[in-house]
């Protein structure tokens, strides 16, 4: 192994898997990967110190099949990908047949590895609960059809029971969420719709969530203290009662402090195992 590992990635009977929004960061050097560490081997160390990785790029650009078994090859065997669908499907609501097929052929290479574990739709704030929003929903299930599918949602007035049976009936996993307590935002509920726990973790940044001039990554500029992890390594472990898997992503990536909160977690988790 090119890294020694820090110990198992695997935490406890390895029906949780806890990782991070993304790996790719010039400021995790020091924090988080070692001084020197070539990017090209930022993924390879990752490996050792977590199974999981939520990939982000594929939000921002449809990827190719040349990115992702890249990323493939720098992995082990059992590690686990979830990938962020682009944001024409999402932020955009558009359903592209050319788009569809071009993202869903570039998952060829994690699919054949078995380390493809489910596609991340993330909507914005201004995606309400409307029936044609809804609509929208059932022709993504219907776009990756043999893929396990989550949504993430930004706007509380999804948070109600009618739009968890909707996701139950369409087979799509909720994606339980932590952010800043500010109106209109979706509270810290964590639920499962479809059988797996997906938890993402942003931080909670109240003061720059919404601040103008700022950059996007000065919102996700937070670390959890021990007492605000184990609140949700309680609603965790509850989830996992629940569920046959939980997927726990932090997405506080500014400065390294996604894999530091993510690292705390496991062992929070492993004292409840």
């Amino acid at each position: 192994m090119l890294f020694p590992a820090s110990g198992p990635p695997v935490v406890g009977d390895g029906r949780v898997r806890v990782g991070t929004s993304g790996y790719s960061f010039a400021d995790w050097v020091g924090p988080f990967y070692p001084p020197g560490i070539r990017p090209a081997d930022q993924l390879r160390f990752y490996a050792t110190r977590f199974d999981l990785l939520e990939v982000n790029v594929t939000y921002y650009r449809v990827p190719d099949a040349k990115l992702l078994s890249g990323m493939e090859r720098r992995t082990p065997p059992g590690f686990a990908f979830l990938v962020k669908l682009h944001g024409e499907l999402t932020r955009e609501r558009r359903a592209d047949v050319d788009t569809v097929r071009a993202f869903d052929a570039a998952l060829a290479p994690l699919r054949d590895a078995g380390k493809l574990h489910g596609l991340l739709a993330q909507f914005p704030h201004a995606f309400h609960n409307t029936e044609a929003n809804r609509g929208h929903l059932s022709r993504l299930r219907e776009c990756f059809p043999h893929e396990d599918l989550f949504v993430e949602f930004r706007n509380r007035d999804w948070t109600q029971e009618a739009v968890f049976e909707f996701l139950r009936d369409l087979g799509v996993g909720y994606v339980s969420v932590d952010e800043p307590s500010l109106p209109g935002l979706v509270p810290a509920v964590a639920r499962a719709t479809n059988g797996v726990g997906y938890v993402r973790l942003h931080g909670r940044n109240a003061a720059h969530w919404y601040a103008e001039g700022r950059s996007r990554s000065d919102r996700y500029d937070y670390l959890y203290s021990e007492d605000e992890l184990r609140e949700w390594a309680e609603k965790i472990k509850r989830l996992v009662d629940e569920t046959r898997l939980v997927y726990v992503l932090f997405n506080n990536c500014h400065a390294g402090q996604a894999p530091v909160n993510a690292q705390a977690m496991k062992e929070l988790l492993q004292e409840l195992a």
